[in-house]
């Protein structure tokens, strides 16, 4: 295989810390696998005195795999490619069956007794409320972000801002569960394993005997309580290689930790550095693009990105009016293109709804990365089936139930419990009007309310999601009930616009549920089909490429996020520069045809993305 010299000088170190800093396209995996070579073949290092640790199954699949495919008639003896979970699992359970302990892995959800089902019942327990799937997805990720930046809820709640009513108490008792039962969850497997590390001598030296060589892949993704363990583990012979590119740093909210990057040379004195800064993926117009505008960040080391393959074409930007004007757009491009080099990136998964809507229309394959989308079972899609149900049946009461308190009319917990005891047979609407004592005001709320959910039996679907909205109440609902619960209130108003997407060209309710359900098995099964075109978040498509790329929904709040422009607005730059990394990370995957879609509605209600701004003037013909 050709090296490069910047390849060939990093594979050829041997004892002692080093950091490789590698870009996008430059062969940081290569160097892994030739690097375990060299040190078998020319230094006589046992193969299972090597341990390479990466972040993810299938980064660890793949280095093992290629290994495999180059070197497995050379060696007897296994090279242990592992995640650091599963790593630190295996040491958990050597600690545990020496001290005769027995610790239950929580994250199988298969299991009654799972991390969801645990965390679901505290929740409910404490709040008195059930969580939205949303919330609980908020509320793991915190838990994790906690565990892995190795702080306290207390100095978590001190510098985020977040939706979970009584976090700390649910997080105690979360913990406190696990403890009395002696149950883990993927992020206790790497706190555990530090602790015992540290506590346990004899299987910390054990450890260190066994393991002499000591390589990270992806060191950018590292949490800090990852980057303790294989510190702890490679003292004091420090034959840490750790391979990483610290502006590809995207996943804060999880706790990845690149501060440790730079920390490294203080930590060690003679820690070597490697500069990997040629790309092998992307056209030169590409690659010159992506080099200036990662040079924005502040917190960086200073790398330029460069690269041999040829000028193909200048990034495109392309502007429109709406978020379905960047449809018309990419379907009029795809007819043109073969489908299955390309790839359709966003910044949240609730952007791809539009495009699956489009894309399925117009007969285009697609596959995806991220297939579970909560979009499908979202409590506003619910609550807007609800709206509709009532207006189909007025005897309904569960979708009464449902939506009494979120629509107009002020109608009460306690005028629900008295209807609830009378005939269900009649509407809930009439029901309404038998509460003794109700005075005009209420009967004239109540008989507008029967009203008008018959003039909703008359609409399309597309026509009633905006009654529903503007006629009934809802979206007062959800402005309100966003200041009340921490709910992004653009993020609901997202939900229904994306509905109305769908309800666009279905002429009835029955058509319109149909094509619901038809589009949520559409995206179940799109892993079944790898035909087509990509569609992925892009932290999700981080370290794919492809030939052509589309990067959509570039504007400001949406990408960059509201909260990372606010930060910036108070002086804090972190947040935008993380967000800066993940449009570098999105641009970089592409190796000839780059296309940035942005929308600009001329009014200034949608503004283009900023990091659109300093690509045109960095670029004016880009």
């Amino acid at each position: 295989m050709n090296l490069s010299k910047e390849q060939k000088r990093a594979i050829s170190h041997v004892n002692g810390p080093a950091l490789v800093l590698a870009v996008p396209g430059a062969g940081k995996t290569t160097v892994i696998i030739h690097r375990t070579a060299n040190l078998i073949l020319n230094h006589k290092v046992s193969p299972d005195k090597i341990l390479s640790i990466t972040f993810s199954k299938a980064s660890a699949r793949d280095m093992k795999e290629r290994f495999n495919k180059l070197y497995k008639d050379k060696f007897s003896l296994p090279v242990h490619f592992s995640t650091i979970h599963s790593f630190s699992y295996s040491l958990v359970r050597e600690y545990a069956f020496k001290n005769n302990l027995k610790y239950t892995l929580i994250e199988n959800m298969d299991r009654e007794v799972n991390k969801i089902n645990i965390l679901k019942s505290i929740y409910n327990s404490i709040n008195q409320s059930i969580i939205t799937e949303e919330k609980l997805e908020n509320l793991m990720n915190y838990i994790s972000y906690i565990k892995n930046m190795l702080i306290t809820p207390e100095e978590f709640l001190d510098n985020f801002k977040i939706d979970i009513k009584n976090f700390k108490e649910i997080y105690r008792a979360y913990e406190n569960y696990k403890s009395s039962n002696r149950f883990v969850d993927f992020d206790d497997m790497l706190t555990l394993s530090l602790e015992i590390l540290k506590r346990d001598k004899h299987i910390l030296n054990k450890y260190r005997s066994k393991y002499e060589y000591i390589q990270v892949d992806e060191g950018q993704d590292t949490s800090k309580v990852q980057m303790k363990i294989v510190k702890i583990l490679s003292y004091p012979k420090n034959n840490l290689f750790i391979v990483a590119d610290d502006d590809q740093s995207i996943y804060s909210f999880r706790g990845a930790y690149p501060k440790g990057l730079f920390e490294l040379r203080k930590t060690y004195k003679d820690c070597k550095i490697f500069y990997m800064e040629q790309n092998y993926r992307s056209s030169s117009n590409i690659v010159s693009v992506c080099n200036k505008f990662i040079k924005k960040n502040t917190i960086r080391y200073d790398k330029n990105i460069y690269t041999e393959n040829p000028y193909l074409e200048p990034i495109s930007i392309v502007k429109v009016k709406s978020t379905e004007d960047q449809y018309y757009f990419l379907i009029e491009e795809l007819t043109k293109h073969q489908k299955d080099d390309i790839a359709i990136l966003y910044r949240n998964n609730l952007s791809s709804i539009g495009v699956i809507e489009h894309l399925e229309r117009n007969n285009i394959d697609f596959h995806m990365r991220d297939r579970k989308l909560k979009f499908f079972n979202h409590w506003v899609i619910k609550d807007i089936m609800s709206f509709f149900m009532l207006s189909i049946d007025d005897r309904d009461m569960d979708s009464f139930e449902n939506i009494y308190y979120k629509m107009k009319g002020f109608i009460s917990k306690k005028q629900l419990n008295y209807i609830r005891t009378l005939n269900n047979s009649i509407s809930v609407f009439d029901r309404l009007l038998k509460i003794p004592g109700l005075n005009s005001f209420y009967r004239n709320i109540f008989l507008d309310l029967k009203l008008e959910f018959k003039k909703l039996t008359k609409l399309s679907p597309y026509e009633g999601i905006w009654y529903i909205e503007k006629i009934l109440g809802y979206e007062d609902y959800l402005r309100e009930a966003s200041k009340k619960f921490c709910h992004n209130f653009d993020t609901l108003k997202k939900i229904i616009d994306y509905l109305k997407i769908i309800a666009k060209d279905t002429k009835d309710l029955k058509e319109f549920t149909e094509r619901l359900e038809y589009l949520e098995k559409l995206c179940n099964d799109s892993n079944k089909n790898k035909k087509g075109v990509f569609l992925s978040t892009i932290h999700s498509a981080k370290g794919l490429e492809f030939d052509r790329v589309y990067m959509l929904d570039l504007y400001d709040e949406e990408f960059p996020t509201t909260s990372s422009i606010d930060a910036f607005n108070n002086g804090d730059f972190h947040a935008l520069e993380e967000e800066r990394r993940l449009f570098y990370v999105g641009m970089t995957r592409a190796k000839s045809h780059l296309t940035l879609i942005t929308m600009d509605d001329k009014k200034g209600e949608i503004k283009p993305s900023r990091f659109i701004d300093e690509l045109e003037k960095l670029f004016p013909n880009c």
